[in-house]
This record gives C-alpha cells, sequence and structure tokens, in this order.
C-alpha cells in the first residue's frame, strides 16, 4: 500500500487517483477527514505522531509525508526555525532508534514543529523490512535543511534521495507556490521531475520540447485568458455567477463572448464590462464581507466599464497582488476566514464619466480550490475558515502527480487533471 501521513483534504490522494492508484491516509483534523471521506478516500482519523508503526511494517511500498506548515509558514509566527536545532535532534534520534520526542517536546516553543520529525519514525521502522520503496515528502522551504538531513540518513539506508525547491507554477499549476520537495527511492534515480512550464514559454529546440507558459488563473478557472481566444466555460465569460453565456459543453471563444458583451481583452490585461449600481450592487451581488464561501462570483453584464482584474494574496500592505493573466501568488489562508479577494480596478472610463472606485470581491473555496489544481467540484466540508484552511494548506494535486508519477511507473497527462469543468 501507500502510506499517506499527515493527508490533508487530498492532495496527494487526488493525484494517485488520477494515476491509477490509492493511498491510506492519516489524518487529524476533522474537516480534512469530512472532505477526504465525501472524495471517497481512505483515511485514518488519528494523531500521526500518536500512532504506532507497527500495524504498517511489511505492507507499505510508498510513504508520504506533508507534516503541517504553521510552525514554519511565512504566514505565522514561525517559531519552527527557533525550534529547527530540536528537529533536526529528534531526527537523529528516531534514525538511531532513540525516541526522544517527549524530552525534545518541552523545549519547544511551538508543539507543531516536532511534526516535522514524525516521518522518521515511520521511516525507522519500515527500514527494519526494507521498506519503503520510496519517500515523497514536502514543506514550505525553510523546511529544506531538514529534508537534507533526512536524505542523507537515506544514502546511508541504501537509497537514492534529492532534496530542493520546486516552483509549483513550472508543474503547470498557477501558482507560483515554491515547497521544499524530498524524493527518496530504493530502486530509481531520485531526481526531481523535469519541469513542464516557465515565466516566459520556449520553443522547441535541439535539446528537446519546449516548455508553456505559465498557466494563468484565467485560464485554469475557464475565465478567457488575454488576447488569445480560449473555451469559455465560466458564467458571463469572466468572474461571473447565474446561468453560463452559452450552452453546457459548447466550446465558444473568447470572441464569441467578446460579441455577447462579456468579456473585452486588451493587451497586458483580462478585463471585463461591468454595470455599476450604486450602493444597491453589494446588497445583489454580495462583498467581500458577505459572499458565501461556497457561491459563485457576481455576474458582470455589459454596459457601462470595463474592469482589469487581479487577485490579492492577503489584506497586508506588502500582499502580493496578480493580474488574472498571471499565476496566482502562494494562497494561504490565516486566521481570518479569507484573506484572497479579486480587485476590480476600472480600465476604461468615458470622457465624461467619473473614475469609478474599485471593486472587492471575496474569492470562493472553490476557485481557491482550482488554483490548488483540485476539481471544481471538489467536496470541500466545513464552514469558510475550515474549508480555506484546507485549500491553503494542501498539496496541489497536479504537482504531486509530476512527483508520484516515476515511482508509480505511470504516465502522467495533464489534461486528466481537470481544472475548471
Amino acid at each position: 500500500m501507500i502510506l499517506d501521513l499527515f493527508a490533508g483534504p487530498g492532495g496527494w490522494s487526488t493525484a494517485l487517483h488520477v494515476l491509477g492508484a490509492r493511498d491510506v491516509g492519516l489524518e487529524w483534523d476533522q474537516w480534512a477527514c469530512k472532505t477526504r471521506a465525501a472524495a471517497g478516500q481512505l483515511t485514518i482519523r488519528t494523531d500521526v505522531a500518536m500512532y504506532p508503526t507497527w500495524p504498517w511494517v511489511g505492507r507499505v511500498r510508498g510513504l508520504i509525508a506533508s507534516p503541517p506548515c504553521q510552525a514554519w509558514s511565512m504566514a505565522g509566527k514561525r517559531l519552527g526555525l527557533r525550534d529547527q536545532p530540536l528537529v533536526h535532534q529528534a531526527v537523529s534520534d528516531l534514525a538511531a532508534g532513540r525516541d526522544t520526542r517527549e524530552k525534545l517536546l518541552t523545549s519547544c516553543r511551538d508543539e507543531r514543529s516536532l511534526l516535522a520529525a514524525e516521518p522518521m519514525r515511520y521511516l525507522y521502522a519500515l527500514h527494519q523490512a526494507g521498506e519503503p520503496e520510496w519517500f515523497l515528502a514536502e514543506e514550505v522551504p525553510d523546511v529544506l535543511p531538514l529534508w537534507r538531513q533526512y536524505a542523507a540518513i537515506l544514502r546511508t539506508w541504501g537509497f537514492s534521495a534529492w532534496a530542493g525547491i520546486l516552483n509549483a507554477a513550472d508543474f503547470g499549476v498557477p501558482q507560483t507556490r515554491r515547497r521544499a520537495i524530498l524524493i527518496a527511492s530504493r530502486v530509481r534515480n531520485a531526481e526531481p521531475p523535469p519541469p513542464t512550464h516557465a515565466r516566459v514559454a520556449e520553443p522547441e529546440s535541439l535539446f528537446g520540447p519546449g516548455r508553456a507558459r505559465w498557466v494563468s488563473m484565467a485560464q485554469a478557472l475557464g475565465w478567457g485568458a488575454d488576447d488569445r481566444p480560449v473555451p469559455t466555460v465560466c458564467a458571463g465569460g469572466g468572474p461571473g455567477g447565474g446561468p453560463e453565456p452559452f450552452p453546457s459543453g459548447s466550446r465558444k471563444t473568447l470572441t464569441d463572448a467578446r460579441d455577447r458583451g462579456a468579456w473585452v481583452p486588451r493587451p497586458g490585461a483580462v478585463v471585463l464590462q461591468s454595470r455599476r449600481e450604486g450602493s444597491g450592487w453589494a446588497e445583489r451581488h454580495g462583498t467581500r464581507e458577505n459572499r458565501p464561501a461556497t457561491a459563485p462570483a457576481p455576474t458582470f453584464t455589459a454596459e457601462a466599464h470595463r474592469w482589469s482584474w487581479s487577485l490579492r494574496s492577503n489584506s497586508q500592505a506588502n500582499a502580493t497582488t496578480r493580474r488574472l493573466d498571471e499565476p496566482a501568488g502562494t494562497l494561504f489562508f490565516g486566521n481570518r476566514s479569507n484573506e484572497c479577494v479579486w480587485v476590480g480596478e476600472p480600465a476604461v472610463v468615458g470622457q465624461h464619466e467619473e473614475q469609478p472606485a474599485p471593486e472587492s470581491i471575496r474569492i470562493t473555496a472553490q476557485e481557491a480550490g482550482v488554483l490548488q489544481t483540485f476539481p471544481a467540484a471538489y467536496p470541500w466540508a466545513g464552514n469558510k475558515s475550515q474549508m480555506f484552511s484546507q485549500v491553503g494548506n494542501a498539496v496541489p494535486p497536479l504537482l504531486a502527480g509530476h512527483l508520484l508519477a516515476p515511482h508509480l511507473e505511470a504516465h502522467l497527462d495533464p489534461d486528466d487533471f481537470t481544472l475548471a469543468a
């Protein structure tokens, strides 16, 4: 079997399903477990740090681990960095068969820090039976020194191992999410998968096929792209709700949408025509504060102004803001139920018209999930805060698929990771 520690809402599991495999996930968060159950994924609700290792010995082909990142993330207090020497000590002790976690935990400033050492407890137990065949781990970039320690230990056990930083956008994820990755294998050379995308498209050469341009948020969400005709599957031809502008399953293009008064592209931005309705607009369509997390974005129609839309990653002054024709920044969600908002700026204003104020519209959990490469219909469970927390902590399934495919000896077709469908 494939054992998935800290399985979360199913990023690795979704990738495994696409590749024709399944895992058993260990997960503590009840809402992530409910999401996994609704998605048909095998799950044991448990504390990974308390669960015994002996039931798995002799049964595990592949081991996956994505420990909680809150102690290390730049979005938090980052007490994991101060606890890092203790975590390194725990890994070293566990690799030698000594369990000093309880003693070390009393000195940790964040009790979650030691969770990054848990995979070594499982690896040590499995190693006694010559398992696993392969091991994959993912965490925020600051955990890279720890993954390098793991790699050094695993090499002494007969593994080939690689640790480094990968950018999810280089693998077709519409998000410039950088993560520390550890790849280890007993049966093949451990190396990162070849990137399929780049910031700027690369032509085919004598050295092999070129790379496509990074996938934009507009492409992933099916909202149309920049000035290229693409299938339009979202309501109103843009970030809208209500009925689709074209029959379900139709393959109309940006040109068709423009003819119907939906999207109006211009070089360098994605814009749409929007109706301003005074103070009643917010009540009818929902604002940043009252729009349900599961609702589609409000419908925009063609009457007065054209709007250029961007995604702002949080409410801080230095928040990352990306245009709709770019990948999103790293999605993370803190104490607020949702810190990501679509910001609309008027792109074209009539000669005698007053400059409208920018609009701010809350991103939905479904939109955020698609930007993580989960299917649009993925069954997120819980309230707004619980859903957004799951999305932000998940491994992008498309990135996971690139990492998993060589070890499963499976062919990965990115088209199998349906986004806006």
